[in-house]
């Protein structure tokens, strides 16, 4: 008995000791695997039709699923990121010059600077008896916030090359995971100590997940992204391209939405005067824009996805500060895996446990 012991016990600690390592050489590489993962499940649908149409040459299928998405996705996306990134190396170049003493006289000199300057001297004299510099205040506090918005910009910007190498490795690795993936998925099966059904109910809810938060939530966050950036660039908003990627990032959370980058950008339209193009921004951004979302989603999503409002904006801030940009998509899908557990359990095992 204590020989049997020793034995498993020494098993599980060599193949814990295994894993470990296995998953320390993984590290470097697991945002390319989650990746991979990600666009297997979504490209899979295709992947089958074309093994179906070239009569079950997995690898041949495989390669031109790769081929497919190289030619539609990679090379416009890498042309998109570099246009970006010269974007955003303009606006930093540009924020300088704003706080500049000639751009202030500038805007010193506009009649609605001078109001909003008369109200603000008013009130610092009603609330000088607090003893506080809200100039300095007001001055540190502008400062402060043009370094950490460069700092960000520029964090950005060093970071789409490593994106971009990172989904090279991803699509090398989804090459593999095609044509080998119903083996893998086979074999892990068979290691989980669960019934068939159980595993099968599990897999269907990570599947859902990851295509209704794809579907739901970067589809039309991409759409919003475009139809405002086309409204920035017709309105004359200032580095429009960039703002539309920035709209289509905000759109993303459940609160807030594409309104976080339009409203401002309506408000700078009424600041330089263009009062009629404000408002033609703040209507098609408010009531057409926002729209997308509450039109596309139910149709996308449905009930595939079944979280809650309030999981979800967690799932997603929360995934993208874990991490990173693959946290859109993979805190959603843990919350959704979390939620097939509970479920499982009060079907399966708590009613067990009351009998």
């Amino acid at each position: 008995m204590n020989q049997t012991w020793l034995v498993t016990a020494f098993f599980f600690a060599l193949l814990s000791a295994i894993l470990y390592g296995a998953f320390l050489i993984l590290t470097p590489f697991l945002t390319a695997i989650t990746w991979a993962t990600i666009l297997a499940i979504l490209v899979y649908p295709l992947y089958a039709w074309l093994l179906r149409l070239m009569r079950g040459r997995a690898t041949l299928a495989a390669l031109t699923v790769i081929v497919l998405i190289t030619v539609l996705l990679i090379v416009p996306g890498i042309e998109l990121a570099w246009f970006l990134a010269d974007e955003t190396a303009s606006l930093v170049q540009l924020i300088p010059a704003l706080l500049s003493d000639d751009s202030r006289q500038e805007w010193l000199a506009k009649p609605w600077v001078q109001e909003v300057i008369g109200w603000w001297n008013m009130v610092a004299f009603r609330l000088v008896d607090f003893k506080i510099n809200w100039k300095e205040l007001l001055i540190q506090g502008a400062q402060s916030s043009s370094k950490v918005l460069v700092t960000q910009l520029k964090g950005i910007a060093q970071n789409l090359l490593l994106f971009t190498v990172n989904f090279i490795m991803a699509l090398f690795t989804l090459f593999f995971f095609l044509r080998d993936g119903a083996d893998f998925l086979n074999r892990l099966q068979r290691l989980l100590p669960m019934d068939r059904e159980h595993q099968e109910r599990l897999l269907v809810n990570v599947v859902d997940a990851v295509v209704a938060v794809v579907h739901g939530s970067l589809v039309v966050a991409t759409v919003q992204g475009l139809l405002a950036g086309l409204a920035y660039w017709v309105l004359g908003v200032p580095f429009a391209a960039l703002w539309g990627v920035v709209t289509a990032f905000a759109a993303l959370l459940p609160v807030g939405g594409s309104a976080m980058v339009s409203v401002p950008a309506s408000i700078y339209l009424f600041l330089q005067g263009e009062n009629v193009r404000g408002v033609i921004l703040l209507v098609w951004c408010l009531g057409f824009v926002s729209m997308v979302d509450n039109i596309l989603k139910p149709l996308l999503i449905g009930n595939r996805l079944g979280l809650p409002v309030l999981f979800l904006f967690f799932g997603i801030l929360g995934g993208i500060s874990l991490f990173g940009a693959v946290g859109i998509i993979l805190g959603p899908a843990l919350f959704a895996l979390l939620r097939a557990l509970l479920d499982l359990y009060s079907k399966e095992y708590s009613q067990s446990g009351q009998e």
